[in-house]
């Protein structure tokens, strides 16, 4: 694409197309820039249209996509070059990094935000190897006394730096930051310093402290990042500078930075919850060094906090402060600043109890922002809100003070609680803060997968479900004090391992019950804890609570989950779609007389999210439970499968029709499954779609490449001779699939998985005319890139060939493509290589074909390969006995497949659509050691005395050994 001003104008049409609503005018937009974003300049002209367009829209569009274009292109994927081409030329990533950093800051700051996203995934890849003067021209700029540019630069250097905070220990990563320090701590220290300055100076002009602010609270988010790893000695010896600085900082209060905003929170309170930060991370790490300065930080912290009002906008403030007290508390060395009863009594009155209020706004997020209450109270996303913190402080107050800290807040517990009971409809936010405190005072450890797995012993947790628990849940109405209802049900989810089981069980139709309740987090939290009572486990590893303890339920848990699904507000719940999964799955065949009308609900819901499919886990968690639909009914009833098809395959049809690409891998899960489930030929709907799916666009996307070699592999294993007889013109398409996904490094296993149903269940007169082809591919792949991977499935592949056609078929069609070849393949792969097989059907396979070369092909007896028979018998006793070889050559440990960078929506594999573990050789061969002693006795008789004296001069005596047992084994002798 050249920079001319037709490709600008066509561009910059392009771009206004994409933010239409209309999916009809905005799609074929999309289509056309993933098509046009391989072509030289297209990058630089969206630079050009961000910097030149008249429009403001246009530029802002132009500068989501070129930081979208850089995350998806920049990084150039290891050894996977040859699957993901490099789709920027070398001379636009030149012209990129010399325009980027001047333009960005000169862009309006909502400009300015993108391309120093854009800079920072650059700068990952790139810096500081591949932009070594990237860090000089941005220390330069803060000479220009402009804010505006300064602030650009200090947002870039936190994006970049910003990953310093979570990055494992590495001498590269040492390096990189010995690199930054040595050239951005002391500017940076002096801005900081020139800043606090200026801030007095301009102490009364109110737009100039906003820029300056601004200024400080991302330089306090650089101090945070440089020092997260370890302590810098620059820091170290400029601590004075900083923490003098950041303590005036946390007192300071001008009434010019307050705002009137009750929700937003203002750059003061901004730069307050950053400083905190800091604290608590030199508190943490570097206590030693810090001891000077703590006193003062608790003494500012403490005030800050008993003076700080409820306001939503003080949030992050409040639980940065609280968190730095938790951190602080739970440090032996500080253990004597919170040891006195007037100070615990203090700390829970002032900061805790006020704390863990429900207050307004959340009374607001609990009716009109569910999904976002949710997120932040059942996924633990709520690190910044005030009850998490002073939640995690109670836990940190209690690794020292549990006795005394258990005592004063029992006393708050009865409390409130009393005070509930006086008028329930009143003050039912005093229980609410009592099952809160008393939920974070029993949690000592949480996760996600079993909830809580230690308890306080002092909190009896049994009687206060059956006393304050129960009775909310068992009250007449489901919508009455919904926060209760909710608080309840949490209880149960978190407790569900302290909870006798027998309560857990009275408390099952109580929540089927409550999935009716109109609350969208009622309900939500309904399905989410009986899933999670669905998975816990018993003895004997089996669930806890069983299929014949649900009986009673089943009808009424099926008919209100799918309820539920049509509550406002919940079309799309996960949640309940999870519980639907692992209710099927639970309860197996007791669902199969509601399967008519669950199947029908599934698939009009199908139909109904696939126009517009925007909740990734809801969609897999639907797709999962057709597939246990399918799974459980065809166990019982394996003719049942036509009916499934005939609900599914309209949809299906409509998805791929449209190509809803985020449903298509999913779509060829459960059409294998279900042609897997047929035991005779493959129906002819089936064989209609077949020419399809060899198309070439449909395999260019990642994602799809897993569950369509799988679906092709059901079709081979059903309908080879099908495909033979009527379909023998699609037999080269479905090599040229073969082809495409051999010669991909990340993509050649799949390839193999292919080609081995093709050999396997193919006749052998349809594959006839390709073999030697086959075998060349394979060859030049080998000699331009031989990868452990590759090398694996390709002795896989030649020893299923060799159990199919023979050992003397597999040595004649290698020494027709080059004389000796089959020698230099024993030699140089099979022999060295076979250690590294992995998987027990691989192994099977392998133990199988190298036995029939060693016993079933002439040539190995008597011409020059015969000095290859010993060392190949020496290798296959090696596979048997040696532990496998799982190295792999340095140059080898590219990313994986799922790193890449690209639009494809990556595959995500259906558990139950699993495919059963197939061994072609299981019916011939059970045990492959006493087949080999078999065979060899076999051998023996047919050249009497050969066997023994190879075995006798060149076997190593710990093989030989192995062998005898094996022959004793099988009850045979060698002659």
């Amino acid at each position: 694409m050249e920079l001319s001003d037709a490709n600008l104008q066509t561009l910059t049409e392009y771009l206004k197309k994409t933010l239409d609503p209309d999916p009809a005018i905005r799609r074929p937009a999309e289509k056309f820039l993933e098509s046009v974003e391989g072509s030289q300049n297209y990058p630089l002209l969206l630079l050009t249209l961000l910097e030149k367009s008249q429009e403001n829209v246009i530029k802002v569009c132009a500068s989501v996509t070129f930081k979208n274009y850089i995350k998806r292109n920049w990084r150039i994927v290891g050894i996977l070059v040859e699957d993901e081409p490099n789709k920027i030329c070398e001379s636009d990533r030149i012209a990129i990094k010399a325009n980027i950093v001047p333009l960005m800051l000169s862009s309006p700051e909502q400009i300015q935000k993108q391309l120093s996203d854009a800079i920072s995934i650059i700068g990952r890849e790139d810096f500081p190897q591949k932009w070594p003067d990237l860090l000089t021209e941005m220390v330069n700029r803060f000479q220009s006394g402009d804010f505006h540019v300064i602030n650009g630069v200090l947002r870039t250097a936190h994006s970049l730096f910003k990953r310093y905070r979570h990055e494992f220990k590495s001498n590269e990563l040492w390096t990189e930051i010995k690199l930054v320090l040595d050239a951005f701590a002391l500017p940076l220290t002096n801005l900081f310093k020139a800043t606090i300055e200026l801030c007095s100076t301009h102490a009364n002009d109110a737009s100039a402290l906003k820029v300056l602010f601004s200024s400080l609270i991302l330089i306090a988010k650089l101090f945070y990042s440089l020092n997260f790893q370890d302590l810098p000695e620059f820091f170290e010896d400029n601590m004075e500078t900083w923490m003098t600085n950041f303590h005036s900082l946390l007192t300071l209060d001008n009434k010019l930075l307050q705002t009137d905003d009750e929700e937003e929170a203002g750059l003061l309170e901004l730069l307050k919850s950053q400083i905190c930060d800091n604290a608590a991370l030199y508190a943490q790490k570097y206590d030693e060094e810090f001891q000077p300065y703590l006193p003062r930080f608790v003494t500012a912290i403490w005030n800050l906090l008993v003076t700080t009002g409820q306001e939503v906008k003080y949030d992050l403030l409040v639980s940065n402060a609280i968190q730095f007290l938790a951190s602080v508390c739970e440090r032996p060395h500080y253990k004597h600043l919170f040891e006195d009863q007037n100070t615990l009594t203090s700390i829970c009155e002032k900061v805790i109890v006020p704390n863990m209020e429900f207050r307004a706004a959340d009374e607001e997020a609990f009716e009109d922002n569910s999904e976002e209450y949710i997120r932040r109270d059942l996924e633990g996303s709520d690190i910044d809100t005030r009850r998490r913190a002073a939640c995690d402080l109670v836990r940190g107050l209690c690794k020292f003070f549990e006795g005394p800290v258990t005592g004063i807040f029992s006393g708050y517990v009865n409390s409130m609680l009393q005070e509930y009971a006086k008028n329930p409809s009143v003050n039912w936010k005093h229980k609410d803060a009592a099952i809160y405190l008393v939920t974070s005072l029993a949690s000592k450890a949480q996760t996600q997968k079993h909830g809580i797995t230690q308890a306080n012993e002092l909190v009896n947790l049994t009687e206060f479900f059956v006393n304050h628990i129960q009775p909310d849940l068992k009250s007449a109405s489901v919508n009455e004090f919904p926060v209760l209802k909710a608080d309840g049900i949490k209880y149960i989810m978190i407790f569900r391992n302290q909870v006798p089981k027998e309560q857990l069980l009275v408390s099952i139709p109580l929540l089927i019950n409550h999935l009716q309740a109109e609350s969208i987090v009622v309900h939500t939290y309904a399905a989410h804890a009986l899933e999670r009572l669905f998975t816990m486990r018993g003895t004997n590893n089996t669930t806890l609570i069983t299929a014949g303890e649900m009986a009673p339920f089943v009808e009424v848990l099926l008919t209100n989950l799918f309820k539920a699904l049509t509550l406002p507000g919940s079309s799309e719940n996960e949640y309940i779609m999870k519980a639907i999964m692992r209710s099927f799955s639970l309860l197996q065949e007791s669902i199969i007389p509601y399967i008519p009308s669950v199947i029908t609900q599934l698939t009009q819901k199908l139909l109904a999210v696939s126009k517009n499919p925007s909740k990734p886990h809801f969609n897999h968690y639907m797709f999962e439970s057709i597939c246990l639909s399918i799974r459980i009914t065809c166990k019982a009833n394996p003719d049942a499968v036509g009916s499934f098809e005939e609900a599914l395959f309209m949809v299906f049809t409509e998805i791929l029709q449209n190509d809803v690409q985020e449903f298509i891998p999913y779509v060829f899960q459960v059409m294998s499954l279900l042609l897997e489930m047929h035991k005779n030929e493959i129906p002819s709907s089936y064989m209609a779609l077949f020419p399809h799916l060899l198309q070439p666009v449909l395999w260019e996307r990642t994602g799809n490449i897993p569950p369509l070699v799988r679906l092709l592999q059901a079709y081979l294993e059903r309908g080879a001779n099908t495909i033979a007889s009527a379909a023998a013109d699609k037999i080269p398409g479905l090599l040229g699939v073969f082809q495409k996904l051999i010669a991909s490094k990340a993509n050649d296993h799949q390839g193999f998985y292919l080609l081995n149903s093709i050999i396997e269940h193919m006749p052998p007169e349809s594959v006839d005319q390709y073999r030697k082809q086959i075998f060349i591919l394979l060859f030049q792949r080998l000699q331009n890139s031989k990868t452990t991977k590759f090398i694996k499935s390709f002795l896989v592949f030649i020893n299923l060939y060799c159990i199919k056609y023979g050992a003397l078929a597999l040595q004649e069609i290698f020494d027709s493509i080059q004389p000796k070849m089959f020698g230099m393949v024993l030699e140089k792969i099979i022999i060295p290589e076979i250690q590294k097989v992995s998987g027990q059907v691989e192994k099977k396979i392998c133990a199988v074909g190298i036995t029939k070369i060693l016993t079933e092909c002439p040539p190995m007896m008597d011409t020059e390969y015969t000095k290859l028979w010993t060392p190949l018998l020496q290798a296959l006793i090696g596979l048997f006995e040696l532990p496998e070889d799982d190295t792999i050559p340095d140059e080898e440990h590219f990313i994986d497949i799922e790193d890449t960078p690209g639009y494809q929506t990556a595959f995500s594999q259906l558990a139950f659509a699993g495919k059963k573990e197939h061994d072609p050789v299981g019916q011939m061969v059970n045990n492959p050691r006493i087949h080999l002693a078999q065979s060899l006795h076999k051998l023996s008789t047919a050249c009497p005395g050969r066997v023994p004296s190879m075995l006798s001069t060149s076997l190593n005596a710990e093989a030989l050994q192995y062998l005898q047992g094996y022959l004793q084994a099988a009850s045979v002798t060698l002659l």
